[in-house]
């Protein structure tokens, strides 16, 4: 004779309820746009209480850019190798990202958005300044190992290497691909060197 086994009681788990409010928010923004997420909105189509979604995300431009972003290269395991192996590999992933179709939804989202508004901060604090960030870890250990020479201005630095990825993304002028990547890549590690 088979027993029911009662079902846990009180909330999900934090985990299970951030996938699920990052699912509805995706299907809102697939179906509806930008404009009709909600903090309210997911929480109804989750079921996720709207007290869990604000200790995830402080608001829905931040809930939406997490949506899009779901599985960024950036939550990615650190890379390895040389630093050319290194930045290699942490490029290719973010540029593969952008060249999706949740990528360039993303893209035509942010050139549609007011620069100053949630949505772009959002953007430029998950997925710029994160990007920059783990970038300069990578520099960091290669100029401890002694595999590289500091550079003579670091921001500078990160800015060559960073900012035509997000230039491609928002003008749309030329293809986000490998072998934009691998140029980047190289220049990149050119630039360093140089240093």
């Amino acid at each position: 004779m088979s027993q029911d086994i009662p079902k846990p009681r009180g909330r999900p788990p934090s985990q299970a309820a951030k996938r699920k409010a990052l699912a509805a928010a995706f299907e809102i923004l697939m179906q509806d746009g930008f404009g009709r997420l909600t903090i309210e909105g997911v929480a109804a189509r989750s079921g996720v209480g709207k007290p869990t979604l604000y200790r995830h995300w402080a608001n829905a431009s931040e809930l939406a850019m997490a949506a899009l972003m779901e599985g960024h290269p950036a939550a990615a395991a650190h890379p390895t190798g040389s630093l050319h192996e290194r930045l290699e590999q942490q490029i290719l992933g973010i540029v593969t990202a952008f060249a999706t179709t949740r990528g360039r939804q993303i893209g035509l989202a942010l050139a549609a958005a007011d620069r100053d508004s949630e949505m772009t901060r959002a953007f430029r604090n998950r997925v710029i300044l994160s990007g920059r960030e783990a970038g300069r870890a990578l520099i960091a250990e290669a100029v401890a190992s002694g595999e590289i020479a500091a550079p003579r201005d670091g921001d500078v630095c990160l800015d060559m290497i960073y900012a035509p990825i997000f230039y491609r993304l928002l003008v749309g002028h030329l293809p986000l691909d490998k072998a934009f990547a691998l140029g980047l890549v190289a220049q990149a590690m050119a630039l360093l060197k140089a240093a």
